[in-house]
């Protein structure tokens, strides 16, 4: 039997240690979603302490599952062990290393795909997202606006390569015409996209 009532304190670690974990409003909006949606397979890029993937488990159907991809070591067994201490480890496969290295060996259909990893490479983990959710499906990018530096003028050099990217992503998505995308002004900024 899962307890949820352990999200609060990961949650608490996470921001007390500056783990990047969503931030409230974006998870209200992507778990009331998810609610509507009811995803059977949701596939998640990025997994930090497992917070996201923990929270959006409450949502899935019957026998239901969530592969969710970490590069880092330590946050894997991290979200391993708040994976274990919630209950969910029957909901969530944890799948270790480089994104870019697994999702080509991905095969099956996803109803929601969430993407909330390294920045500068949202471009080519959503071709794998079209290619791994299904019609009717939707996918989810976080962190699009990237602190308001993709709506601004922003050009510090060091950020300037991941900031030109995101504006590059954000543009290929909304002028997508296999898909029904908006960018939504909600937490650091989210991408949904319906695929058509």
């Amino acid at each position: 039997m899962a307890n949820y009532e352990y999200l609060a304190e990961i949650e608490k670690y996470g921001r007390d240690n500056k783990i990047p974990i969503l931030l409230d409003e974006s998870l209200d909006y992507i778990t009331s979603l998810l609610s509507r949606i009811k995803p059977y397979r949701v596939l998640e890029i990025g997994t930090a302490i497992g917070f996201s993937a923990i929270s959006f488990s409450k949502y899935l159907a019957e026998g239901g599952r969530i592969d969710t991809i970490e590069i880092e070591s330590l946050r894997v067994e991290q979200a391993l062990q708040n994976i274990e201490k919630v209950g969910v480890q029957d909901k969530i496969r944890v799948l270790e290393g480089d994104a870019l290295d697994i999702l080509p060996y991905l095969t099956e259909e996803y109803d929601v795909v969430f993407i909330d990893a390294a920045k500068g490479k949202y471009n080519e983990f959503f071709e794998h997202a079209l290619r791994l959710c299904k019609k009717g499906g939707t996918i989810i990018a976080d962190n699009v606006l990237y602190k308001g530096m993709v709506m601004s003028d922003y050009n510090k050099h060091k950020q300037r390569t991941a900031v030109t990217k995101l504006r590059t992503f954000i543009d290929s998505v909304l002028e997508n015409p296999n898909l029904d995308a908006k960018l939504l002004e909600i937490g650091d900024g989210l991408i949904v996209a319906k695929v058509k």
